[in-house]
């Protein structure tokens, strides 16, 4: 930051700290200033450090989340509104993290055009952050906006914040940020911009099959209506780069929810949210339901989306259309072989000071069931006020869906308070989901339940040691959680309590938990193959020993065992996770699950294994390569990707997947199941095959008019 332009600038020049000492002067001094043209924004930091050995850096990919780095983390409200924003970070590195703020948290899968660049120096580091106007919606003739600066000391564990450097709120919560005055008028040209991709792919889908080759392109096409409303249009689109999904294991009856990683559903994704953080309970609009269908993927044909806020509307409106699936996908199944349209309207308007009122609505089936729709409202009470300055929520909301052939009672409503602060943390929720509540485009995953829950955490920090120990923060938590059928009676209950979970000054941690559980089973449940858990009531508690060391080392990692009885047995959850940074070009990352049931059913013993690597060559190059197995399928997957930003505008993928099956006959090479062994009563030796694999190309650059 050795330009004039940067000596002239106005400037932030002290932070407070907020963690651990709040109020207290920070251990470096920030220097934040702020220069503007008709196009961009920019955005110096000068980070002084008493130790700048000491920084603690290793990521250099885009989206690292930088929680466990040194970073600096910037806020913009452009509507000015209090309720929306978007979050660019930065580490000494130069890694870049972007996200959109949904309520009062981050939406970290959104990206953005914006580029960012570091340096260390003798007495710290230094950034300059350049946004492009055209990156970000705002309201039409503002000429401030909203804008925080915080800063993490990794190595202190230290937070530093510029406006409302108060322990009960966050970063996100805009309402509370300090403002950016004096802005230009900003030049927005035609406010148009088109990005078509190339794609090229080749591979085998499966032993003994045909090599397939592959050619496609499609194209984006976003245009602002106005400063503060963006359409944009996808054309046959497609998600070659997005990243795989982390492998799971499930020991309960229902379904669990993946996240939207997708570029096209995750722009302006905040508007879409409904209620006050419903959670996986239910989700009225979940945007995976969307080209993706019993585990193939769906063409996206063409799809329009527009997103926009203005005198404190938001709105928000999705129209896709989807194309065929093959004949030989469908055989067999209930999946359609027909093409359909889909759609979803949010309108959300902002009451008061940081209250809201909205509505959502759904039509169409990714399936082809006829006449599918679903409608709701909710509304939203929200203070950083309450009693002069702490947080308060409150909140209601109703939704009513149906198609043809769906019977039984097709509504679900809901309502909750909440206190979330930080020396107390209490809320209480109630949901009631009829049996016929199936939205075609949302996610259900437990119907005809009445669901309670309770959260009351308190989370003191002592002063001085604490059994020897020098304690940062203790976290007490009981959260009760029951639910019952529509009639009331029980169906399952977890009562989680954690009398110990201490963060210690260094970083590191440990907990221990007591969950007295209970499930009545209506119909037998099947855990695991061959292990069949009768209908009937079961209660049991179970236990958990976690521990974890402070990710600001080199080799940091948690382990965690839950233990006790389960269902007619018992079961251990054993996971460990670590993580190895012996420089910022250089990461490994290892996780791993076994689950060891012993039931009077039988026994079942379930493991997941996940490797990652990266190798950070630059924060705009990057592999990534992501390998998991699991003994469920009994297969093996490795993903394998390289990212060149070559321009803030374009991006090269270049994408190889590989996976395996251990099910292969060693001696006559065919799979087990098939028929086709040349003799069915031996046991012949399982070894590791060919399942398929895939190699994909994608260049994609937006150009800007």
């Amino acid at each position: 930051m050795d330009e004039a332009m940067w000596t002239a600038a106005d400037s932030i020049g002290a932070l407070t700290e907020v963690e651990p000492v709040a109020g207290r002067a920070p251990a470096g001094r920030t220097i934040v200033r702020v220069l503007t043209d008709a196009d961009r924004i920019v955005i110096g930091v000068r980070a002084d450090d008493p130790n700048p050995d000491g920084i603690v850096s290793f990521a250099r990919e885009r989206d690292n989340s930088l929680a466990n780095e040194d970073h600096i983390k910037i806020v913009l409200d452009t509507y000015l509104d209090g309720r929306s924003g978007y979050v660019f970070a930065v580490n000494p590195n130069g890694a870049r993290y972007d996200a959109l703020i949904s309520g009062d948290g981050e939406n970290a899968n959104w990206d953005a055009v914006w580029d960012a660049a570091t340096v260390r120096t003798a007495t710290g580091w230094s950034a300059e952050i350049v946004i492009p106007i055209r990156s970000v919606q705002f309201a039409s003739g503002l000429t401030t906006w909203g804008f925080n600066v915080q800063r993490r000391v990794q190595r202190l564990l230290e937070n530093d914040r510029w406006a409302s450097p108060v322990r009960d709120f966050k970063i996100t919560q805009t309402f509370r940020a300090g403002r950016l005055t004096n802005l230009p008028p900003f030049a927005l040209g035609l406010g148009l911009s088109v990005r078509p991709s190339l794609m090229g792919a080749t591979g085998v889908p499966a032993p003994g099959a045909v090599r397939r080759d592959e050619r496609d392109m499609s194209l984006d096409i976003t245009q602002t209506l106005g400063a503060s409303t963006l359409a944009a249009l996808t054309v046959n689109t497609d998600f070659a780069e997005t990243e795989v999904d982390t492998r799971r294991t499930n020991l309960t009856r229902f379904p669990i929810v993946f996240p939207e990683k997708r570029t096209f559903f995750l722009q302006g994704a905040d508007i879409f949210d409904f209620g006050l953080s419903l959670g996986d309970d239910v989700r009225p609009f979940f945007s995976r339901r969307i080209g993706l269908l019993s585990g193939n993927e769906v063409p996206i044909r063409a799809g329009v989306k527009v997103t926009g806020r203005a005198n404190g509307a938001n709105v928000g409106a999705i129209a896709l259309r989807t194309g065929d699936l093959s004949a030989a996908v469908t055989a067999g199944t209930t999946l359609p072989s027909t093409a359909n349209t889909l759609g979803v309207l949010r309108y959300k308007q902002n009451i008061g000071r940081e209250s809201t009122v909205g509505m959502i609505g759904t039509i169409g089936d990714p399936t082809g069931r006829a006449n599918s729709w679903m409608g709701g409202l909710d509304a939203t009470y929200q203070t950083s006020r309450f009693h002069g300055n702490k947080n308060l929520a409150m909140g209601v909301w109703g939704l009513q869906t149906d198609r043809d052939g769906l019977t039984g009672e097709k509504s679900a409503w809901g309502a909750k308070i909440d206190y979330p602060n930080d020396l107390w943390q209490i809320s209480a929720t109630y949901k009631r989901i009829g049996d016929g509540f199936d939205p075609s485009l949302g996610f259900v995953p437990r119907a005809a339940a009445q669901i309670i829950t309770f959260t009351s955490n308190f989370v003191p920090r002592p002063r001085g040691r604490v059994a020897g120990l020098r304690v940062r923060q203790m976290v007490n938590e009981f959260q009760p959680r029951v639910v019952t059928d529509l009639n009331g009676k029980w169906e399952s209950y977890r009562i989680f309590m954690a009398p110990v979970n201490w963060r210690l000054e260094s970083g590191d941690r440990f907990e221990l938990n007591v969950n007295p559980t209970g499930e009545r089973l209506a119909v037998p449940f099947t855990i695991a193959p061959g292990v069949t858990i009768p209908a009937g009531a079961y209660h049991w508690n179970r236990y958990r020993v976690e521990g974890g060391l402070a990710a600001k080392r080199r080799f940091s990692g948690q382990a965690t065992w839950w233990f006790g009885p389960f269902y007619t047995g018992r079961l251990d959850e054993i996971t460990l996770t670590t993580a190895w940074k012996p420089s910022s070009l250089f990461n490994v990352e290892v996780n791993g699950t076994r689950n060891i049931g012993r039931l009077r059913e039988g026994g079942f013993t379930q493991d997941l294994i996940g490797t990652r690597l990266r190798v950070n060559v630059s924060s705009n190059l990057q592999l990534n390569s992501y390998a998991q197995y699991d003994n469920q399928s009994d297969t093996f997957g490795a993903n394998t990707r390289i990212r060149w930003t070559f321009s803030p505008l374009g991006d090269l993928f270049i994408v190889y997947n590989h996976n395996l099956r251990h099910d292969i006959n060693g001696d006559t090479g065919l799979p087990y199941g098939t028929g086709l062994q040349t003799d069915p009563t031996t046991r012949y030796p399982r070894n590791w095959g060919f399942a398929s694999n895939q190699l994909l190309v994608k260049l994609q650059y937006a150009f800007r008019y």
